[in-house]
């Protein structure tokens, strides 16, 4: 994986121009090859308010990038913003148990998702999103990913 920092990342970290877009991508270039994704999006997150707000996403047609919205408690944000855990779903069953936009994620194709959450400092800043189809994310690809918190970390606080 370091190899794919300093090709596809560094690069995007060091140009001046388009920031923080150009990190995002790249970081959605990294997790294509890191796990595999069908949709992808970058969100964070302002725990004192309350609140997330998407930073990033590869279908902005469906998922687009504005405003913020209200964190809600339940098994999803237990896992992802208390644990500092990674959220694994396998099944559009799973995905519908913690996010009401299931049917929206199922027309896209999608039925398996991971949040793996970016911490700093000791605080959930945010978290990377990935979507596949049904069964896709195996506990390998899961380890895998947490390959994508130090460049998630770097785009979130850009």
């Amino acid at each position: 994986m370091s190899e794919q920092l300093d090709d596809i990342f560094i690069p995007a970290m060091q140009n001046g121009c388009e920031q923080p877009a150009g990190m995002f991508h790249a970081l959605h270039t990294l997790a294509d090859q890191a796990v595999g994704v069908k949709l992808f999006t970058i969100t964070a997150y302002d725990l004192e308010k309350g609140v997330s707000e998407r930073r990033y996403t590869n279908m902005p047609d469906a998922y687009p990038v504005s405003g913020t919205k209200p964190l809600s408690p339940g098994k999803w944000s237990t896992i992802v913003l208390e644990r500092h855990e990674t959220f694994v779903a396998n099944t559009i069953s799973e995905i519908a148990e913690v996010f009401n936009d299931h049917a929206l994620i199922h027309s896209l194709g999608c039925a398996s998702v991971i949040n793996v959450p970016v911490i700093v400092g000791g605080r959930n800043i945010g978290s990377i999103n990935c979507l596949h189809e049904a069964g896709h994310y195996t506990p390998s690809r899961v380890q895998a990913a947490q390959f994508l918190k130090i460049p998630g970390a770097v785009c979130l606080l850009s």
